[in-house]
């Protein structure tokens, strides 16, 4: 990390850490607002990867020569700093996925065909990305369950006397975000939490958005099940992280068969390899542990602190900013916000806000978001996303008003 960029309220310098950040579009210096898609990458991150295939490059778990011992190395290191980085209480309990959306599928698969019947209900949020709704939806369909949604109120926060009321003796799991992809909307889930349990249901909690911006800490939490995706934590794509509790996560069956995720194989039956191995199936996406592990020690080293605070501070400033920009709505006001601000313009299309936008060198993200029952609670088809991340400055907001204030000129 560039010397100075982890002092409290001042990451001007981090920027510097990030080579992707140095380049022009259009003829413009970069202005990179598309976090919650996905972040970029330091060149910690970016050295430990190419540090791996250039030295390391082996199979784990399968090998007595020197490479392959130091790859099984490398790879349950990166298990420990994950562990460490949710206060988890062993490896056992950290399972490696290729992003969130697979881990909410391996508890839907698991946890739900196992311990989820007839007559049982799902409860999620109006507010949750796709990959933490369909599987729901698609375990309810399988199994005969029922899924029930909390609603959403203007602010775009979760109406929680509906969420009291919905919870009952039938409620087996609930599924919800940490903090909203489209909407910044940051939940209370230590008290969903402890509502849930109170009924006898388990909870799993969607990271991805919370985990580059705050501490998290599942024993705190008292989180049952905790997912997150890797690229956005400023680590490598194709990789992610289940965590669960470990009484769970021995009572589930595997979601998927085959290499190192078994114990003894006959041509009759198989028998399961303990924890974590029984839910790693196949060759892992090791330089991708390895690389997450990376980015878990580049933002540990800055901390929690000086990263909350900065990204308060420029959040902030756009939010007041985009509110003086000539027909802009904000869509979500909620009192706690993330590090995203989603808007729409009257009479332009998302798209096209886009699209003038990355002429002007600022990259933000149109779309649904794959949140399309949030979109239908607004009454809009689309709207346009900016999100911040730790080497995001003032200048960055400035940049965006500049451009939609183009937009409004053209398209206006």
């Amino acid at each position: 990390m560039t010397e100075g960029a982890g002092t409290a309220r001042d990451l001007s310098l981090a920027r510097a850490d990030f080579p992707a950040l140095a380049q022009q579009v259009h003829g413009r210096p970069l202005v990179y607002l598309d976090n919650a898609a996905t972040s970029q990458k330091p060149r910690a991150v970016i050295e430990a990867l190419v540090h791996y295939y250039e030295r390391d490059n082996a199979n784990v778990h399968r090998g007595v020569h020197v490479l392959s011992e130091r790859a099984t190395a490398g790879y349950e290191a990166a298990r420990e700093t994950v562990r460490a980085f949710l206060n988890a209480r062993s490896v056992a309990e950290i399972i490696f996925t290729r992003n969130a959306t697979e881990a909410i599928n391996l508890v839907a698969r698991s946890y739900g065909d196992a311990f989820v019947g007839p007559g049982d209900e799902v409860v999620v949020t109006a507010m949750e990305h796709h990959s933490n709704l369909v599987p729901w939806q698609q375990l309810c369909a399988r199994v005969g369950a029922t899924l029930r949604a909390v609603p959403i109120d203007d602010r775009g926060e979760l109406d929680r006397e509906a969420f009291a009321a919905v919870l009952g003796e039938r409620t087996r799991i609930v599924a919800v975000t940490h903090v909203s992809n489209a909407l910044g909307t940051v939940n209370p889930v230590a008290e969903l939490i402890a509502e849930a349990h109170r009924v006898g249901a388990h909870v799993l909690v969607d990271g991805s958005q919370a985990v580059a911006h705050m501490p998290v800490d599942v024993r705190a939490l008292d989180a049952d099940f905790y997912v997150f995706t890797g690229h956005k934590l400023y680590g490598p794509t194709g990789i992610g992280v289940l965590y669960g509790r470990e009484t769970l996560l021995d009572a589930m069956p595997p979601f998927l068969g085959g290499g190192d995720m078994i114990r003894t194989v006959t041509l009759e039956a198989s028998t399961w390899a303990d924890l974590p191995n029984k839910f790693e199936a196949g060759t892992p996406h090791i330089a991708g542990a390895i690389g997450l592990a990376a980015a878990i020690d580049y933002v540990t080293r800055i901390g929690f602190e000086a990263i909350a605070a900065h990204e308060h501070e420029v959040v902030a400033r756009a939010v007041e900013a985009l509110r003086q920009v000539e027909g802009l709505r904000l869509i979500g006001e909620p009192r706690e916000r993330g590090s995203l601000v989603s808007f729409v313009m009257d009479g332009i299309h998302p798209h096209d806000i886009g699209t003038i936008a990355d002429s002007e060198g600022v990259a933000i993200r149109t779309g649904h978001h794959c949140a399309q029952p949030i979109m239908d609670r607004y009454g809009v088809p689309a709207t346009a996303r900016a999100s911040f991340a730790l080497y995001n400055q003032a200048s960055d907001v400035d940049a965006l008003v500049r451009a939609l204030e183009r937009v409004r000129r053209l398209m206006g």
